[in-house]
């Protein structure tokens, strides 16, 4: 894992207290957009705190009217350069580029903790990709999703297609996607996209956090095999879960936390458990 530097960052600002990482979209007069450095400073941040074991729950909001404007027209600008050459090698530099954007947003996926998202006014185009590669998401009366880029005449493709059809009913998802128009925070709610909607910015990022907290005062190893259980039933039929499920039981369930947390409970104190290892190869 490379290092990195939270204090050096363009785009986020990243706080880590009692467990829980708070990393914000942090250039709220550009509404957050998507620039170039974003893409290489979210996965490097999140990997980072999971790889260290800096926190054991993340929660990601933003500065600002806006969660996020989407990808920055710098990035088109810079792709429509590219967009030159033999078309065989052009066809794969462009699939390399995608590949590595769907990375940016795969890291939040394939971290150990769960990770949070509190969104308020537009969250457009890339940034729905990014918060459906979340665990939770919860939003202000005034938000709205947009999946912008049919609008823009291209197909969304870093993750929203792929990660929706699993948040909320094909129909509805299709009907975002061929048309391009707002969908308002009620019906967000409404069709199970987000937990919960709150009045405003501060309410929801209060009430978020307590979640947070929540998830932090657990065992790491317990929430930790929930994320890895939950994610690979969604990609596997109901055998092949169980199956694994037994065989990552087999290995992972050990009696320290579950004795600690039963002492906890007869105790009327909360529990105090250990964090993850660090992501080591030890070489």
């Amino acid at each position: 894992m490379p290092e990195i530097d939270f204090s050096t960052l363009e785009t986020l600002s990243v706080s880590i207290d009692n467990h829980i990482a708070h990393i914000q979209l942090s250039r709220p007069e550009a509404l957050n957009s998507m620039v170039p450095a974003f893409w290489i400073e979210l996965p490097a941040v999140v990997r980072k705190i999971d790889a260290d074991s800096l926190a054991r729950v993340i929660v990601i909001s933003s500065q600002g009217k806006h969660f996020s404007a989407g990808m920055d027209l710098s990035v088109f600008t810079n792709m429509a350069k590219d967009f030159k050459g033999e078309p065989a090698r052009r066809a794969e530099r462009t699939r390399r580029m995608v590949l590595t954007l769907q990375d940016s947003f795969n890291a939040m996926e394939e971290v150990r903790v769960p990770v949070l998202v509190a969104v308020q006014g537009g969250v457009i185009g890339g940034a729905v990709d990014m918060i459906c590669a979340a665990d939770c998401r919860y939003c202000t009366q005034d938000a709205f999703f947009t999946i912008k880029e049919t609008e823009l005449g291209m197909t969304a493709d870093v993750g929203t297609l792929q990660r929706l059809p699993h948040l909320m009913p094909q129909g509805l998802i299709r009907e975002l996607a061929y048309t391009g128009r707002n969908m308002l925070s009620g019906e967000a709610k409404e069709c199970g996209f987000v937990n919960q909607v709150y009045t405003d910015q501060q309410s929801m990022l209060e009430e978020v956090m307590k979640i947070a907290a929540k998830i932090a005062s657990h065992s790491p190893m317990a929430v930790s095999g929930c994320k890895e259980m939950i994610n690979y039933t969604r990609d596997h039929d109901v055998n092949d879960s169980l199956t694994y499920m037994a065989t990552w039981q087999s290995g992972m369930f050990q009696m320290p936390d579950v004795q600690e947390a039963m002492a906890a409970g007869q105790e009327k104190r909360l529990p105090v458990f250990a964090n993850l290892h660090k992501k080591s190869s030890g070489l």
